[in-house]
């Protein structure tokens, strides 16, 4: 019987010390956020043909996801495991989104635009009548 209790106190230790590792390791991603690895989630040609208005509206989407996506990882830590569960499941897409958003506003700047050119709307082209053909009864 005392064999038991100090096999169990042995096993102990090693699994401690490697939760101990593994939170560590979830703790070192957490500030990956605004990094320059964090460029490696997004493409960075993705915005490029982007017109002021299309940024305006993704900077916007951006926005919003990225809020979302901070309110779901604070209500994670909240619960029980909840660095672990927020790290799992929520940080790799708010890096990609946060990535995504910083690109899309850098891209904005180099294109110059601001609130009131992406408010205008792009003029609609006139609509395009197919010419006829000739020689036919038109039926």
């Amino acid at each position: 019987m005392p064999d038991r209790i100090v096999t169990g106190r042995c096993l102990r230790l090693p699994v401690f010390i490697t939760l101990l590792i593994m939170g560590g390791g979830l703790c070192g991603c957490a500030n990956l956020g605004d990094g320059a690895v964090s460029g490696a989630f997004v493409d960075p040609a993705k915005y490029d043909l982007y017109d002021c208005p299309q940024l305006d509206a993704q900077r916007k989407s951006l926005a919003l996801r990225t809020a979302e996506l901070q309110g779901l990882i604070e209500k994670a830590h909240r619960g029980v495991a909840g660095t672990a569960v927020a790290e799992l499941a929520y940080r790799n897409d708010y890096i990609a989104t946060r990535a995504s958003a910083k690109l899309a506003d850098e891209t904005w700047r180099r294109n110059k635009c601001d609130q009131a050119s992406a408010a205008q709307e792009t003029p609609a082209s006139e609509p395009h009548v197919a010419p006829r053909r000739s020689g036919g009864s038109g039926y």
